[in-house]
């Protein structure tokens, strides 16, 4: 892999033809223009990242969500615990800011990315250790369920270092015009592998001939395998040199490289780091603190996900231990609502991604924001009925897909907005750290409230939720989006798509 240079002060997508690539293999034996050979480097590093996030939807299929918490509760984990399953890896997101630190002061994207998700992921393989350990009597299951934990703290931990510098990777190489329908498309790859993969994962799960324990363990191995494959995957995104990234010198450079042959880009690219890391070393970080309490919208923003990520937290994290618990039912069930959910998020990815480039993203979280608030009052209205199990449930995921699509799409588009471009990883890893202990509040009071009869158990977290998320809206109405829409125009864009959805 080579690097690549970068100047991203202004919108993406005009600077495209600006970027110094440097790829032998390419350049040495290929007459098209270098304006064309950069636009293709892009194009088949968005190509590779789409890959990688099939490959991690599995991974992440295996060790999170549903599975995960029905492993814990085959242990007989209490719903304090399966909140914690929620709250570690919010609350470890505040090791994100040193990991923006760290990676800002490297010279290499790619080379961050693998030091910190390989190890990460590797660790994993200690849990199916861990089960058969149980299996032959070495460990109870008490014991098992610290060790997972600790398996989780310690992996979250590395890929929170790692983070920040994947999305300033990915603010990077996406052209702005087109984030919203990237995404879409990236989102909707990870939610077609979801929506095909986990309902034969609680199949093998729930039918593995050695027990429910066993078959998840082998699940596990697969799935580590997969994310393994996925980080492969980065091998043939362009890298990008963070060092070059942020100087101010970095336009002329630029320009002498794209004049100059192949072998004199390879020079220059080889040669810069030294010259630049000095320049940036030299700027205080204290500059960076001020810029951030300086900047109001950026607050606002902060404010906004940070509460909705305790609010949410209050309630969604124990919506899989009610079906389980509350409404008894078995894993290859829940897991098949959960595929009902990723279909609902497929079809409704490019259609937010769309919506989001023509109207922005504010308008589409405030209006699925207020939907939102209603999900824990839906669950509550939930019984054990033939109609409650086959026929409410499914809508209710199919619901959520369709809502999660567009927050998580639109929530993503905005953090890459409103983070200014210098010390871009710095902002990203601000936003993860106080929303990860908001959501990590969230996470242990509402576990708390679950656990606890007199308090109301899951009907009163559920209840406490709804609350929270009605005022999580409010913060969004102050944010300020760069390209800000009237109601009126809103309103004509979302007829506009009706009628186009009629008439296809």
């Amino acid at each position: 892999m080579e690097p690549i240079s970068l100047e991203t002060a202004t919108p993406l997508a005009p600077i495209i033809p600006e970027i110094a690539i440097s790829e032998p293999t390419v350049v040495a034996n290929s007459t098209l223009s270098p304006s064309v050979l950069r636009k293709n480097a892009i194009r088949i590093s968005l190509r590779a990242s789409t890959v990688d996030g099939v490959f991690t939807s599995i991974y992440l299929t295996i060790v999170t969500g549903v599975l995960l918490s029905n492993f814990l509760v085959e242990l007989n984990a209490s719903p304090v615990i399966i909140g914690m399953l929620s709250s570690i890896p919010m609350l470890v997101n505040l090791i994100q800011p040193f990991g923006a630190y760290l990676s800002e002061r490297t010279t290499s994207r790619f080379r961050f990315s693998i030091l910190t998700n390989v190890s990460a992921r590797i660790l994993w393989l200690f849990l199916p250790i861990g089960i058969a350990a149980l299996s032959f009597g070495y460990i109870n299951s008490q014991q098992l369920i610290v060790l997972t934990l600790v398996i989780i703290l310690l992996i979250n931990m590395l890929q929170g270092l790692g983070h920040p510098s994947w999305m300033s990777w990915m603010a990077a190489l996406v052209p702005r015009q087109i984030r919203g329908r990237y995404f879409g498309l990236r989102n909707s790859a990870f939610s077609l592998t979801v929506l095909t993969f986990i309902p034969i994962a609680g199949l093998v799960v729930s039918k593995w001939p050695g027990g429910t324990l066993q078959g998840y363990a082998v699940l596990v191995v697969f799935g580590t395998l997969s994310g393994l494959i996925g980080l492969g995957c980065q091998y043939f995104q362009v890298d990008v040199n963070p060092q070059m990234q942020h100087a101010s010198v970095l336009g002329s450079l630029v320009k002498n490289a794209i004049s100059g042959d192949t072998d004199n880009s390879s020079q220059t690219t080889d040669t810069q780091p030294e010259t630049i890391e000095n320049t940036t070393d030299s700027i205080p970080d204290s500059s960076a603190i001020k810029g951030i309490l300086n900047n109001s919208n950026f607050l606002m923003s902060l404010l906004y996900f940070s509460f909705q990520m305790f609010a949410i937290n209050l309630s969604t994290p124990y919506f899989p231990l009610y079906m389980l618990n509350n409404l008894h039912l078995d894993v290859s069930v829940v897991a098949l609502y959960a595929s009902f959910q990723g279909a609902a998020n497929l079809v409704m990815l490019t259609f937010w991604g769309k919506l989001s480039d023509k109207i922005g993203n504010r308008s589409i979280l405030i209006l699925m924001g207020i939907v939102l608030t209603l999900i824990p009052l839906f669950w509550l209205a939930i019984d054990v009925s033939f109609f409650g199990i086959w026929l409410w449930l499914p809508l209710l995921h199919m619901l959520l897909g369709g809502i999660w699509a567009a927050i998580d799409l639109c929530n993503n588009n905005m953090q890459l907005a409103i983070a200014p471009v210098k010390q871009q990883s710095l902002y990203f890893g601000v936003i993860a750290a106080v929303t990860g202990v908001c959501g990590a509040l969230g996470t242990t009071i509402g576990g708390l409230i679950a656990q606890n009869p007199s308090l109301g158990g899951l009907p009163a977290a559920f209840v406490v939720s709804f609350v929270f998320r009605i005022g999580a809206v409010v913060p969004l109405l102050f944010v300020q989006e760069a390209r800000k829409n009237s109601l009126t125009e809103v309103i004509q864009t979302l007829w506009i798509f009706r009628k186009q959805i009629v008439e296809n």
